[in-house]
């Protein structure tokens, strides 16, 4: 099973790498559900940590729905985070209608100029979560979906999970489940959806806190 940690710091990253992580997810300010961290910091993870580091795209905490000023910062961004050694990027656009945007979402592939890309947790807002995912899965560049099933924990949404795992079958990008799960309830929950990607984020950080480090005791 893989496992994705998110990391805020470069000191995350290495503990992440050093205690079992398959690669980090990179962002800052968690507590706003994720935004595009400092070049700098993507740099001195991708040199140090070893595995590798997925980075998010994601210019404001608002919505999902990005204005033209937006998008060019989104993608300038990418420019600079990929030289600082992204091995991928996180990213998802959606339309007022709660659909993804398509268009938008082409550019944003486009600047990726190569790099795998992960839809977060934009996708749990739109209307219809298999709808998105066929969507999605047209385009090669999206290995991954990141999901909590729609609910607010993904331990709620195992019969969703589930579905999107089957229909996701061999060749769609992995569903990787997310938000609420733990060391303690992964195996299970991956157990009974079929899940084969788990992403943690406060559930291994101290006192399960959003703003606090890694801690080594719970990866």
């Amino acid at each position: 099973m893989l496992l994705e940690v998110i990391a805020l710091t470069p000191e995350d990253a290495a503990i992440a790498a050093a205690h079992g992580a398959d690669r980090v997810e990179f962002v800052s300010a968690m507590e706003e559900g994720g935004l595009t961290p400092a070049a700098a910091d993507v740099e001195q993870a991708a040199a140090e940590a070893g595995i590798p580091v997925h980075v998010m795209i994601r210019s404001h905490s608002r919505s999902f729905d990005y204005d033209e000023a937006d998008m060019k910062r989104m993608m300038r961004d990418m420019r600079s985070l990929r030289l600082a050694g992204a091995s991928a990027f996180v990213l998802g656009t959606l339309t007022p209608a709660r659909t993804v945007d398509e268009e938008k979402l082409k550019r944003l592939l486009d600047a990726a100029d190569g790099l795998p890309v992960t839809f977060h947790r934009a996708f749990d807002e739109t209307r219809d979560l298999e709808e998105a995912y066929e969507t999605l899965a047209r385009y090669p560049l999206i290995r991954a979906v990141l999901t909590s099933g729609g609910m607010p924990s993904v331990l709620e949404a195992g019969r969703e999970i589930a579905r999107l795992v089957r229909l996701a079958g061999a060749a769609g990008p992995a569903v990787m489940a997310g938000s609420g799960l733990t060391p303690e309830t992964a195996a299970g929950f991956a157990r009974e959806t079929g899940v084969r990607a788990v992403h943690f984020g406060s559930g291994v950080r101290r006192g399960g806190r959003q703003a606090e480090p890694l801690d080594p005791a719970r990866l």
